[in-house]
């Protein structure tokens, strides 16, 4: 191996790592806030990717089926808690925050997608589809679970991945599909030929980076998350609804996966179970970086991404392994120097 061929895969992992970045930070969000692992994180990106590609050709994306069916079940959770309280105000307030919503979303994307608006309009009708899948996915799976052990949230967590895969294959088919390159350009920086799609994953997600420090530490809704994450029982005492909390945790966590999906969709063929692969990777980050803070997590991440990029060099093959394994000595090396420890009592 030369220099030029090493900075090739230099940058082809930093690339990759960019993506992994905003899904491990997604996960560390959703995690502190709510203690659920994500595991669906990986299909926002895939329902993302896969709505934009349809829409680009001017088709009726199969989201909006999904996002019709996230709200009737979440209609449904919220009828069955408030059975006891029938009244019709309250019946049109949960019509109102569930089924109006994705009512209104779903024509509007019906209605607009044949017409072909040209990139800007099918990103914003990708974005409408699917951030508000992250709440209703809260609602119908993990709330009412809101105070069971981690290993219970986790077991919920797989249960629908598996379901949203399921709900993928029906609604989107097998096929894979690609979205056009944002920007259609590529530049040569010394021996490298760099494409303008590379550079704008990386500027992307150092921009969403910064974004995510400022919302946290300067925004009253970014403080509400910071204390829900330390201390939920604190948290609820002084009056701030973890329900809330987690509700607006899931809605960014589908808002970084649209971001992924955008990045990454012009860079590979997604197909109704991709997320899966693609979200594992950014939890192996968030492990590695402790699966409490952000700024390792992200660290890990690039360096995820360039361990990927050389071993898909020197060993293809077994390029999955190599990456799963590297978590290993991390938990070995934490299942020895840091003492176990409960829940949170609730």
């Amino acid at each position: 191996m030369d220099g030029t061929i090493a900075l090739f895969l230099i940058q082809d992992g930093i690339t990759n790592g960019a993506i992994y970045a905003l899904l491990a930070v997604a996960l560390v969000l959703v995690f502190a806030v709510t203690r659920v692992i994500l595991i669906p994180q990986g299909d926002f990106v895939t329902f993302g990717g896969l709505s934009l590609a349809a829409l680009e050709m001017g088709r009726v994306p199969g989201s909006v089926a999904m996002l019709l069916a996230l709200a009737a079940g979440a209609m449904v959770m919220d009828l069955v808690a408030a059975r006891h309280d029938f009244r019709a105000k309250r019946i049109g307030a949960i019509l109102l925050r569930t089924l109006v919503p994705a009512g209104l979303i779903s024509g509007a994307v019906v209605l607009l997608a044949p017409l072909q608006l040209g990139p800007a309009v099918s990103i914003l009708l990708t974005a409408c589809l699917v951030i508000p899948m992250g709440p209703y996915l809260y609602r119908i799976a993990f709330q009412p679970l809101a105070r069971a052990s981690v290993l219970v949230l986790l077991i919920a967590s797989v249960g629908a991945h598996l379901a949203m895969t399921g709900l993928g294959l029906v609604f989107f088919g097998a096929e894979g599909y690609r979205t056009a390159p944002l920007i259609d350009a590529n530049f040569q920086i010394g021996p490298l030929f760099v494409s303008a799609q590379s550079l704008l994953v990386i500027g992307a997600t150092v921009v969403l980076l910064v974004l995510l420090s400022v919302f946290f530490g300067r925004t009253l809704i970014g403080k509400a998350l910071r204390a829900s994450a330390i201390n939920q029982r604190g948290a609820r005492i002084v009056g701030i609804s973890t329900e809330l909390s987690g509700r607006v945790a899931f809605a960014m966590a589908a808002a970084i996966g649209i971001v992924s999906a955008i990045l990454i969709a012009p860079l590979t063929t997604l197909y109704y179970d991709s997320g899966f692969l693609i979200g594992l990777k950014g939890f192996v980050a968030a492990i590695i970086g402790g699966l409490s803070a952000y700024v390792p997590a992200v660290g890990a991440a690039f360096a995820l991404g360039i361990v990927e990029s050389f071993s898909s060099f020197w060993a293809s093959a077994f390029k999955e392994v190599i990456v799963f394994m590297s978590i290993l000595p991390i938990l070995l090396w934490r299942s020895i120097w840091s003492p176990p420890h409960d829940d949170e009592e609730e």
